[in-house]
């Protein structure tokens, strides 16, 4: 045996002991795949508190993932987003998006001192997607969706918009996008009444499978795809005075052109039937701030001048109340999913209120925003891998 190969083992050998030492096994006496079933089946918050190869186990791609808060953040006038870790208390900021095209979105402007430009986002399949906001000269900022992977923690690219917009309907039911109304550079009714949806289940394309190697034929016959659709439009251009949510429940799409307490119009989409019907009368009139859907089943809305939150009941066709609590006034956007409801509450500066509606008498938690930066939007989604 040369020198070189004695040195060699004696490279891997000090690599063995190395692992032997800082390996530690998940249950000792049992194989890490045998003991991943068993911890499969206890809470995270559970195991991240015992010991470092348990922190590290629920954090990895084998462990199912919790559901973790994600937020759009403004911090003198420059935007990040976070996620907001439930199990070890802590906010960390993602990845920053690609800088090719750069994202510029303004959000203060003197003419709305008191009011912050919308950016509007949604989530689809366990992905965090940007589709409409502005830039300088009130021009629309994004021409093409952005994604956000939180299993990769990368960001990606949609297909391209024909036309680029702001001041929209934008929302998400089953695995599809949809966005609807809203102006480009300049008012154009044949925008304010379209309706365009992009279905994600068709749509793997190139950028969107993080796939390393693809023939041509493969990268062709996904580009075909990788495209927005024309539905059926509206009657009118009238939900394009603001940027507003269309809510995804029961197959059907639901949004109304004015938030608040003023007069508005609803209006529901069937995406079955790909037709537009009038909103039931007793949810337009109970629709008196923002509004989610939990498991696209339970609607759910915040009254953001009483403060209190509500469920539709579908059957009645009235809003049933939950529960008053002051800092629910002024409610900007709400999200809900996995048995919680989540407020942010009038300047995304006081914090996110929490609410469990899955046991008989809910339960309010705050979760504290970071220093320094107000919220503009909120998201639930699967935890970042570490």
């Amino acid at each position: 045996m040369n020198n070189s190969t004695t040195a060699c083992a004696a490279v891997n050998r000090r690599k063995i002991l190395h692992h032997r030492r800082h390996h530690q096994s998940l249950i000792p006496g049992l194989p890490d795949d045998v003991a991943q079933i068993c911890l499969n089946q206890v809470h995270p918050s559970t195991l991240f508190s015992v010991c470092h190869s348990w922190r590290k186990l629920i954090y990895s791609p084998s462990f199912p993932p919790f559901l973790s808060l994600y937020a759009l953040l403004l911090s003198t006038n420059q935007v990040e987003f976070a996620c907001f870790d439930p199990i070890s208390s802590k906010w960390h900021l993602l990845p920053p998006p690609p800088p090719d095209p750069p994202l510029r979105i303004l959000v203060k402007h003197p003419s709305f001192i008191s009011r912050n430009l919308p950016i509007q986002s949604v989530t689809v399949s366990g992905n965090l997607i940007l589709l409409a906001a502005t830039a300088d000269q009130f021009l629309p900022a994004i021409s093409r969706p952005l994604i956000f992977n939180p299993t990769v923690k990368k960001w990606t690219h949609g297909p391209r918009l024909n036309a680029p917009r702001r001041w929209c309907a934008a929302g998400a039911l089953g695995n599809s996008v949809y966005v609807a109304s809203g102006v480009g550079s300049h008012y154009n009714l044949d925008v304010a009444r379209s309706v365009i949806k992009w279905d994600l289940d068709n749509s793997s394309g190139p950028e969107f499978d993080n796939r390393a190697h693809y023939s041509a034929r493969y990268c062709n016959e996904r580009k075909m795809r990788w495209k927005w659709e024309e539905m059926s439009g509206l009657k009118d251009g009238k939900f394009s005075r603001e940027a507003i949510e269309a809510i995804g429940w029961k197959g059907k799409l639901c949004m109304v052109n004015v938030k608040g307490d003023a007069a508005k119009q609803g209006i529901i989409y069937n995406v079955e039937t790909d037709t537009w019907h009038d909103m039931p009368e007793g949810m337009l009139s109970g629709w008196r701030g923002p509004v989610a859907a939990m498991a696209e089943e339970i609607l759910y809305t915040v009254d953001e001048s009483k403060g209190v939150l509500r469920r539709y009941d579908e059957e009645r066709d009235v809003w049933v109340e939950i529960l008053e609590y002051e800092m629910l006034k002024g409610a900007e956007h709400v999200v809900a999913d996995g048995g919680r409801v989540c407020v942010v509450g009038g300047g995304g500066g006081s914090g996110i209120v929490v609410v469990d509606v899955a046991v008989e008498t809910p339960r309010l938690v705050m979760v504290e925003t970071p220093v320094g930066f107000q919220v503009l939007n909120i998201h639930v989604l699967p935890r970042m891998s570490h």
